[in-house]
């Protein structure tokens, strides 16, 4: 039975429970956005045990953090069963599920954690103890089809319908913090915080021979996972690097996953001279050495993609060309943060949402290479 389909705030005379388990996002970038409810969390449980159920791909991203204090990670290949296992072990009063899976609400529900929260969602709401409803303010991120598409293209004018005003409390950061709030949590937003440590920071720039670099440091960040409607095309990017390059004398460390390598190497090849004025680290860095190098950047130029939210929650300025996606949803740090660069062309398709472009990726072939170039000098 569903208990409560909204929020609903424990009585005055309810103690704070001891151990709170929340079941964090399987997404670096969403990872990232969790972590203003977080430290909302911790700031109504100063003293409440609060332990974070990650994939183990990102369990590293949590050391340090000042909301979590202990964390619980699974494999890919681990079975629910086994998962339950650990969570049996914790004790927890409470489970906080941030995303939408059935399988994330399950989990607390077969390891017996007597309240279980989380969004109201088909198929998994039986397994919750109080269902929370649709944020007010809420936008979905819905894929628009082909035929939309085209439509929207349309030369005519009055064929197209006006774009609809995307406001900043649409964020998806404000759909964790909603979650939050329903244990009492502030939900006014904070900025995304990452924490790494001065000794992470010197064992990067010891393994990297970056500790004598006089040269100012720029982060490249040229792909994104979701896939190419998200990635700027990466002659614009080498265009940018090359005159950022002669402009500042900097160092460019082009990041990325191992999948990445060849953009990374075109990259390194286009700027042969000087010495060190490219770094290939593609597929090299693990994901404390990536933060603890993002740190270390007076700018990361990147795609809307893992990195770009890690780097802003680290304090690193971004620039970032958008595409497909929406920089109201799921922009860097808070939103309208003058620290970072967004910039998008205007084109009544976009943004679609989409994995690839049905007709000439004209939302990320619309922004110049000029605009980008000053975009980062203003905040280098």
């Amino acid at each position: 039975m569903i208990k409560n389909a909204g929020i609903s705030h424990p009585p005055p005379s309810t103690p704070d429970p001891r151990r709170i388990l929340v079941r964090g996002s399987n997404w670096l970038g969403d990872a990232v956005m969790t972590t203003p409810a977080l430290l909302r969390l911790r700031g109504k449980f100063p003293k409440t045990h609060i332990a974070l159920l990650t994939p183990e791909k990102l369990r590293d991203l949590w050391r340090q953090h000042p909301a979590v204090d202990e964390v619980i990670s699974f494999t890919p290949d681990e079975n629910v069963f086994s998962t339950v296992k650990k969570l049996r072990a914790g004790k927890f009063e409470v489970a906080l599920v941030l995303p939408n899976s059935p399988r994330s609400a399950i989990e607390p529900w077969l390891a017996g954690i007597p309240r279980r929260i989380g969004y109201a969602r088909p198929w998994r709401n039986w397994f919750l103890t109080q269902t929370v409803a649709p944020r007010p303010g809420m936008v979905k991120m819905q894929k628009r089809s082909v035929d939309e598409i085209k439509r929207l293209i349309e030369p005519k004018p009055e064929a197209r319908s006006p774009k609809p005003e995307i406001p900043a409390a649409a964020h998806q950061m404000h759909e964790y913090l909603h979650l939050a709030a329903a244990l009492g949590a502030n939900p006014e937003p904070l900025p995304p915080q990452l924490v790494v440590t001065p000794e992470e920071i010197e064992a990067v720039k010891k393994k990297f021979s970056l500790a004598a670099i006089q040269r100012p440091i720029f982060g490249l960040n040229p792909g994104a996972e979701y896939g190419p409607a998200k990635r700027w095309p990466i002659d614009k990017f080498i265009s940018v690097a090359r005159e950022i390059e002669n402009r500042t004398n900097c160092t460019w460390l082009v990041f990325g996953v191992k999948n990445d390598a060849p953009l990374a190497h075109r990259i390194e090849s286009a700027i042969p001279s000087p010495p060190l004025a490219v770094l290939d680290l593609a597929g090299k860095t693990s994901l404390r050495e990536l933060m603890a190098l993002l740190k270390i950047c007076r700018v990361l130029l990147t795609n809307d993609s893992g990195p770009m939210h890690v780097a802003a929650a680290l304090g690193t300025p971004v620039i970032v060309p958008f595409g497909s996606t929406s920089p109201e949803l799921t922009g860097p740090g808070l939103p309208n943060d003058p620290q970072h660069r967004v910039l998008k062309s205007d084109v009544p398709c976009s943004p679609c949402f989409l994995r690839e472009c049905p007709i000439d990726y004209r939302c990320l072939n619309g922004i110049s290479v000029e605009s980008v170039v000053e975009a980062v000098l203003e905040v280098a």
